[in-house]
């Protein structure tokens, strides 16, 4: 069966100049199938490369981003770090003045380091499960990135805000109230400032998520795993032919002359069929044509935010 419809295949293409009887015909038909075979396999890894490439672009912006916030969270850590150790508390201070004073520098020395190992193991295992894993954990890791390091930054904006409070309390601990008061209010203005730029950066660069643009295809998986990269080729060959055949018919149509010209009207036994069919079928291939690439590009958009 497979044979009788590489022959067919090579015959419409044209790729078969040498059918004969005997054993040459029939090892020119199977040189044939195997050349077909080949063809489809190449197509389809050459498509899954392409995909690789483009959902690796996506790999490579997290890993940066964890490795830019994991160089910030290791120095805040290690300032947090000598205000434990190298700081003498005075004893005579107030107990509450103490006490949050350690708190919050604690506090900024643990956030920062856990932002530190989040963002190590993002930009280690992240890339590694993309490089070395089965079919589609290049999305997998993609997707658990962009999660994971959300949550690293979330972390290393905790940790900045009690490494702030933790400078504040050092001014009570160690100088007179008209010094330590000076400090909270440069300190405070300077959180409000941070503040302010933060929001106005993130308003001028953050995108919608209706227009979020991400580097993986959706395709029809019918409960098939959608990470699948069979899946996503499948659905993108699908969608190329279907659009051939529409583009196909749409040329067929305009070559055609026009019902009735010089006729005085459709011929008989034609009027409100095959012709009226036709260029129905022709609007329908049209339409699911048009909704399938409407569909296709709204799965491209995702859901997360820039960050």
């Amino acid at each position: 069966f497979k044979i009788v419809i590489g022959v067919s295949l090579a015959t419409r293409e044209g790729r078969l100049g040498c059918l004969g009887p005997g054993r040459e015909g029939w090892a020119c038909v199977l040189a044939s199938v195997t050349m077909l075979h080949a063809d489809k396999r190449a197509l389809e890894t050459n498509l899954k490369v392409s995909l690789l490439q483009i959902r690796e672009k996506e790999l490579n912006f997290y890993t940066q981003n964890c490795l830019a916030v994991g160089t910030q969270s290791a120095l805040l850590a290690g300032f947090a770090y000598a205000g434990l150790t190298q700081v003498s508390v005075p004893p005579e201070a107030p107990y509450v003045v103490r006490l949050l004073y350690l708190l919050f520098t604690t506090a900024a020395m643990s956030c920062e380091l856990i932002a530190v190992l989040n963002t190590t193991l993002l930009s280690m295992l992240g890339p590694g499960l993309a490089l070395r894993g089965p079919d589609g954990s290049m999305h997998q890791a993609v997707d658990g990135m962009m999660l994971e390091y959300r949550r690293a930054f979330f972390t290393f904006a905790l940790g900045l805000l009690a490494f702030h409070m933790s400078a504040l309390m050092f001014g009570w601990l160690m100088f007179r109230p008209l010094v330590a008061s000076s400090m909270t209010v440069c300190i405070l203005v300077a959180l409000r400032v941070l503040w302010r730029y933060v929001v106005r950066i993130f308003a001028k660069f953050q995108l919608p998520k209706d227009m979020v643009v991400s580097g993986r295809f959706a395709a029809e998986t019918d409960g098939v795993d959608p990470n699948g990269d069979g899946v996503v080729m499948s659905g993108l060959i699908h969608e190329q032919q279907a659009m051939a055949a529409a583009a196909g018919l749409g040329r067929a149509g305009h070559g055609a002359p026009p019902v009735g010209a010089g006729h005085g009207g459709p011929p008989a036994g034609h009027a409100g069929g095959s012709y009226g069919a036709g260029s129905s079928s022709t609007a329908a291939v049209n339409t699911l044509t048009s909704a399938e690439a409407s569909a296709q590009i709204a799965a491209k958009q995702s859901w997360f935010k820039f960050m």
